[in-house]
């Protein structure tokens, strides 16, 4: 039997998963490719690090060495940041090597060009674990792609962030609070910005509006809202009314250009997302003919992640390029800016609303439910400056008190 070398660039969390599943899944990757896959070499940064690896790969921390094996089918890049694996994937696909990528910052800076270079060495690209971990989100895309059009994604696409909101929720406890619980279980980084302040949603959201439009929102005029500015107060009081904070990404076409946010919002019980507690991804993709699709598993982790890396390297193996998807014009959807919905606000003096803006309860000192259009919470902050408010999506009636008990002196 013929043999697929394969090399792993960077050897933590997730090139460990990817080593450790080839070794346990040979026998079911060889029934699929009829070829027995071989990891040939892996690239490391410590070398006095004891790891267990196989003797008869090869272990370096010089990454030309892995250029100039005689035989390299296909490398999986593990590593962080956006250098120095861009350039190492660019050698690599000259080389004429298939890759697989699971980092996506560098992805979301770089995707398109390594696309384009993949299809001019017939040779192609995975990048299957750079959104949503485990759950198979491209490969469903680029299925509903074939016919469907896809008018809207909506996902939570960051695990830290929605454990520490569902902390927050079910222990009452503080934003510090549910960090601190996060990182002591391994979800957070001592340095948590990339995932409470909404960036690695970001990535992920703009690789997304690729595959889904074949373009992406100007990057500045994406609004990225982390999830730092939520109390325990205002948990509490979404609550009382049935909602709970999610952070979702959202893509949507108006037009000819794509809208996209990062942001926290609210959502009520027939909402897909509800449900989605802890560590868990979820991806909701609209289209014209299926309708919705919700795909929810864990977004992060070792096996996981390394499920999303052997699939594509099924995907690559049995491709014979980075084919461009052929992405089909959705029908226009209405400007999300002008539509009339439900937001909740803090901080809103009640006697100072123009009349464009209607008061539905009033949930807590200070806070409402209020029914506007995005437009008119922009007008009414720049009068009211201290407000902070946010969406409602999907059906919202109300549970606690009606319209007329919402008194303006």
């Amino acid at each position: 039997m013929s043999v697929i070398k394969v090399a792993i660039l960077g050897f933590g969390t997730v090139g460990e998963g990817v080593y450790r599943t080839i070794q346990s899944h040979s026998d079911e990757l060889s029934a699929v490719l009829g070829k027995k896959v071989e990891v040939a070499a892996i690239l490391i940064k410590n070398k006095d690090r004891k790891r267990n690896i196989h003797d008869e790969v090869f272990v370096t921390t010089n990454f030309e060495e892995i250029l100039q094996l005689p035989q390299l089918d296909v490398v999986v890049e593990a590593i962080v940041d956006k250098e120095p694996a861009f350039t190492y994937l660019k050698n690599v696909i000259q080389r004429g090597c298939h890759v697989i990528t699971a980092n996506k910052e560098m992805f979301a800076h770089h995707g398109k060009e390594l696309l384009e270079l993949a299809e001019k060495n017939s040779v192609s690209v995975g990048f299957e674990a750079t959104v949503a971990g485990g759950i198979p989100v491209i490969q469903t895309l680029r299925q509903l792609l074939k016919i469907n059009r896809v008018q809207q994604i909506e996902g939570i696409l960051n695990g830290t962030s929605n454990f520490i909101l569902t902390e927050m929720r079910e222990k009452k406890q503080s934003f510090e609070e549910s960090l601190l619980q996060a990182q002591e279980n391994g979800y957070a980084e001592a340095n948590p910005t990339n995932d409470v302040e909404g960036f690695d949603a970001f990535y992920k959201t703009m690789i997304l509006s690729q595959i889904a439009f074949g373009v992406e929102p100007e990057w500045d005029e994406v609004e990225r809202e982390g999830i730092t500015s939520i109390t325990s107060e205002l948990m509490e009081t979404a609550g009382k009314i049935g909602l709970k904070f999610k952070h979702i990404a959202s893509l949507i076409k108006e037009g000819n250009q794509v809208k996209a946010s990062v942001k926290p919002v609210l959502v009520g019980s027939e909402h897909p997302f509800y449900h989605v507690e802890g560590v868990e991804n979820a991806v909701a993709v609209y289209s014209d003919l299926v309708g919705r699709i919700t795909l929810q598993g864990p977004g992060a982790g070792m096996f996981p992640t390394a499920s999303a890396v052997i699939e594509d390297l099924v995907y690559v193996c049995q491709s014979s390029s980075s084919k461009k998807l052929t992405v089909k014009t959705s029908s226009v959807l209405p400007n999300q800016h002008k539509k009339i919905k439900y937001w909740l606000v803090q901080g809103l003096i009640p006697y100072n609303c123009p009349p464009f803006i209607s008061l539905e309860e009033e949930i807590g000192e200070g806070i409402f439910v209020v029914k506007a259009s995005k437009d008119d919470l922009n007008h009414l902050e720049k009068q009211q400056t201290a407000i902070r408010y946010f969406s409602i999506e999907g059906e919202f009636q109300s549970k606690i008190v009606s319209k007329e008990s919402v008194t303006v002196n």
